[in-house]
């Protein structure tokens, strides 16, 4: 029992806390908080940044929301950002429920609303262009909160969130927001350095349980069970003492595996008519029945909602399979909505998209997309139009629609949890081949199973599919590895802002401060480590190979000379049969009786005639070999000069194709090599580079014999010494060049950047300050910065029309997918001669990054250009959409990225011409369905 003073202490302590702006920012969310929300929000209060790495739907943005709540308690401002504009105005929306809408504003590239509020929501990159242009809405900033920080391993975008962590003031404390990263200690180190204090906080626990199943047919089995066959189930299901994978399931799958063994060899494999483990009764552990065929997508979701998952988020890594997922569904007859939901869900479609042109709405796809949505069946990829994937985002969250089928980019940031989430595969096309998806993959996917304050627990199933192995499926779920890995490089538009704004070499010192630098010089410490652990081992080496009668390094060192003159030789030799051979080749005529190579038995054939060579290859002889087979044998096939050793008369309208004939011909050759006693091969030596005649050599071993450590009886345990110092010296060295290689590898890159501008003249000759084209670069802020800056500059666009403008800037914004076509069939002729002049400037472009080694700019994509023609033109979408090839929603997207690029065209260019051109080109551009929804 506490004493009086005890309990008199605590009491005060509860006063005290619920004098805090903690305790009453908690008292206002209607639930209690966790652990490391609790201890993130006390950091910040205490004026510490902080770093939150918990799972998906672990309720980290309630530490950004705290923020906001200091900073207007306290009279500052607080900047709330995120990676796409989709989640920028779901918080916007969030936040303005919570404290008005006079205390929030709004800042994308689609919109600026009350942008002086103390509270702002925006894109990372509205961000970055504020602090390189030295906005006036930074003044009072005091937090900053970076939701989905682990975006900086983005390859293409995330050099924009080191950029800002590294350039905000110094006094901002910043709320970065992570998902679970198995190096989140790495990252916060980082953060300390370039931030100030900043607490890591890292919670692996999920407030939703998850179970982890596979769907095999129309049955749904736990992955993991405990030793008795008891179900395991919940976050750490995979962890628990004892557990193990399913055993019906590991039967199945080797029954499976013996089952298609058979199937290759010829066996008879499944009996027709026989059971699968899925649906009807299913497979027992013991039954050793095969799976069978996987379930429709159909069957799938009437099992779970037959089982009480639904709403469920199935993940298939296709826009196409995403589209025909709801089709399938559609046709087969499902219907996951009441007749009630059913009306709801067609009154907010119909609200959402009442600015769309009517005209439009067809060749969109709406009255599929809305039957689909009435059925509760929606898909949800980024060819999708903006405001119907937005239209599907909201149904979902208000559990209207109950199956969504998903490409990955929903696990990246949307908010749109389920009970369910299904795996259709477990392997993705990455941009280049099909790889298995990672563990962090997998986590990030599964993260989206379990709504809190809904469901009581979540579901990750995964399909089985022939070849499906459960204990890998088992080690995915419980392997949480997501490394966080910095991508991030100096562009063009960096390099011109920071060397006018600091200079230079306070550049240089800035850039070496990122994460990406700093993730090397932890590697190189490491390496550092290692080389001295191997030098000490060096140390005994070179003792243990020393000689008392001499100096052994240099005895070695003319045994590897011996070695690599008879290496040199030998090679010298095979080179000169080779080339022998390929000359005799030539000589050869049809009738010559020859040698075949190859083979352990000497083998013969008659030349039937010489196939020519390709390029500067000679030519092969076609032969028929005495077993009647006919073949071509390439020239370097043969080791030694070919010469004919008898004679065949070859008919001279023989047809090798016929058997007969060959038959006939195979029987001379037999005979004649009868005649000569089966062919005796003449055996050729080694031409005038032979090793017994090689001065050089003769020499070496004549200094080698006479090297006093030549009569050492110790001399070969010494040698393998010496071998063994020597390798080891040579890792030693590999070593030190990887150490050089990463020590200030951003500042070299920057520098090289840096000399390539003040070549072709955006910064003075001597790199150090920016001249008038490096401030047009500054206001571009592109994937092909430099390439729009040079195409300003030489004046590529002046005197286009709006539409061809759009047309020829369209290049530099597409990016064809590997399915589609990368030309154009037709581009109008000012637009089409603007594009060529672009691609020559961007092949003088790549050869100079070439030749200062900075990664190349992407080569213009013409594929749109006919596209936004025809659309600036006026033309109605269906045509142009026909045109195009393309998904609406890819059109529009491209579209809203072509109006941004040709808004910096307009602010950046000298010539009014090109201005004007340029502000009429986004009108017409951003009308129709273009101007009526967002880009996420």
């Amino acid at each position: 029992m506490a004493s009086p003073a005890e309990r008199y202490a605590a009491a005060r302590r509860r006063t005290e806390e619920s004098r805090t702006e903690l305790a009453q920012f908690a008292g206002t969310l209607g639930f209690d908080l966790d652990g490391f929300q609790l201890q993130a929000c006390q950091a910040l209060e205490a004026g510490r940044g902080v770093l939150v790495a918990a799972p998906t739907g672990a309720g980290k943005t309630v530490v950004g929301e705290f923020a906001a709540h200091l900073a207007l308690r306290t009279g500052r401002k607080a900047f709330y950002t995120t990676p796409i504009k989709a989640l920028s105005n779901q918080k916007y929306a969030e936040l303005v429920e919570r404290h008005g809408p006079g205390a929030v504003g709004l800042l994308t590239g689609d919109n600026s609303v009350n942008g002086e509020a103390p509270v702002v929501v925006m894109t990372t990159e509205v961000l970055r262009n504020m602090l390189y242009a030295g906005s006036s809405l930074l003044d009072g900033l005091g937090y900053v909160v970076m939701d989905e920080v682990h975006y900086l391993a983005d390859r293409s975008r995330g050099a924009v969130w080191e950029e800002v962590i590294i350039h905000l003031p110094r006094d901002v404390l910043v709320v970065s927001l992570s998902a679970t990263v198995s190096n989140a200690e790495e990252f916060g180190a980082w953060l300390g350095t370039v931030r100030g204090d900043t607490e890591v906080v890292v919670s692996e626990h999920r407030p939703v349980p998850l179970w982890q199943h596979l769907a095999v047919g129309t049955r749904l089995y736990d992955l993991f069970t405990d030793p008795d066959g008891d179900p395991l189930g919940g976050d750490e299901g995979s962890l628990v003492p004892g557990a193990i994978v399913n055993p019906e399931l590991v039967a199945m799958s080797r029954q499976q595996l013996r089952t298609d063994r058979l199937s290759a060899v010829g066996g008879r494999g499944r009996r027709r008519g026989q059971q699968r483990g899925a649906g009807g009764g299913g497979a027992g552990g013991g039954s050793g029945l095969s799976p069978g065929r996987p379930a429709s997508r159909a069957q799938v979701l009437d099992t779970l909602d037959a089982a009480g998952l639904l709403p469920a988020i199935t993940f298939i890594f296709s826009r196409a399979g995403c589209d025909a997922a709801v089709q399938q569904c559609a046709a087969w007859g499902l219907r996951l909505t009441t007749p009630e939901e059913g009306k709801a869900i067609r009154a907010i479609a119909e609200e959402r998209c009442a600015e769309i042109p009517s005209s439009d709405l067809a060749v969109l796809g709406y009255w599929e997309w809305l039957d689909g949505l009435e059925r509760g069946l929606a898909a949800h990829h980024a060819g999708l139009l903006p405001v119907f994937k937005e239209t599907v985002e909201h149904l979902f969250a208000a559990g209207l629609v109950k199956a969504v089928f998903a490409t990955e980019t929903l696990a990246l940031g949307v908010n749109m949890p389920a009970r369910s989430v299904v795996l259709e595969r477990l392997v993705k096309w990455n941009g280049q081949t099909h790889v298995d998806i990672t563990p962090g993959e997998y986590t990030q996917l599964t993260g989206r199973a379990g709504r809190r304050g809904i469901d009581v627990e979540g579901h990750a199933v995964v399909l089985w599919a022939p070849g499906t192995d459960p204990e890998a499926v088992a080690g995915l779920a419980s392997r949480r590895t997501f490394p966080l890995r910095s991508s991030f490089r100096p562009t063009y538009n960096m390099a011109v802002n920071l060397v006018e704004q600091v200079g230079r070499e306070r550049a240089r010192d800035i850039l070496e401060t990122s994460f990406a630098q700093f993730q090397a010089d932890r590697a190189v410490v490491g390496q550092a480590q290692q080389i001295k652990n191997q030098q000490e081992a060096l140390r005994g080496y070179t003792e243990a190979m020393t000689c008392h009668l001499g100096d052994f390094r240099e005895y070695f060192a003319l045994r590897q000379a011996v070695g690599e003159r008879e290496k040199e030789l030998s090679r010298a030799g095979a080179a000169q049969r080779r080339a022998q051979a390929q000359a005799s080749v030539e000589t050869l005529s049809p009738g010559d009786v020859i040698a075949l190579p190859g083979g352990r038995r000497a083998t013969f054939g008659v030349v039937l005639d010489l196939v020519p060579g390709r390029g500067f290859d000679g030519p092969s002889p076609r032969v028929l070999s005495q077993d009647r087979q006919v073949r071509t044998i390439a020239a370097e096939d043969f080791t030694a000069a070919v010469e004919a050793i008898a004679r065949v008369r070859v008919p001279k309208q023989f047809n090798w194709r016929s058997p007969q004939e060959r038959r006939d011909l195979a029987s001379s050759l037999r005979n004649a090599l009868a005649e000569i006693g089966g062919g005796d091969v003449p055996r050729r030596r080694g031409g005038p580079a032979a090793a017994a005649e090689d001065p050089v050599l003769a020499e070496l071993r004549q200094r080698l014999r006479a090297h006093p450590c030549h009569g050492c009886a110790d001399r070969e345990e010494h040698a393998r010494w010496a071998v063994r110092e020597e390798k080891l010296r040579r890792d030693t060295q590999g070593l030190q060049r990887k150490i050089e290689g990463r020590t200030g590898t951003i500042a070299r890159t920057f520098d090289r950047v840096c000399d390539l501008l003040a070549e072709l003249g955006y910064l003075t000759p001597d790199g150090q300050a920016v001249t008038d084209a490096g401030r047009t670069l500054r206001r571009i802020n592109a994937e092909t910065d430099l390439l729009v800056a040079q195409c300003l500059r030489q004046g590529v666009w002046a005197g286009l029309s709006p539409a061809d403008l759009a047309a020829a800037v369209s290049a530099l914004v597409h990016e064809s997918r590997r399915d589609e076509g990368g030309r154009p069939e037709r581009t109008p002729r000012k637009a089409e001669a603007a594009i060529g002049a672009m691609h020559r400037l961007w092949s003088e472009l790549t050869d100079r990054e070439d030749e200062h080694r900075v990664p190349t700019t992407r080569e213009p994509d013409p594929g749109l250009a006919w596209a936004v023609h025809r659309w600036a033109s006026g033309h109605r979408l269906d045509a142009v959409l026909r045109d195009a090839d393309l998904a609406a929603g890819d059109f529009v997207r491209r579209c809203k990225q072509l109006v941004d690029l040709l808004d910096q065209v307009a602010v950046a260019s000298l010539d009014p011409g090109v201005r004007s051109a340029a502000r009429d080109a986004v009108d017409v551009v951003r009308r129709g369905v273009v101007a009526h929804t967002s880009l996420t």
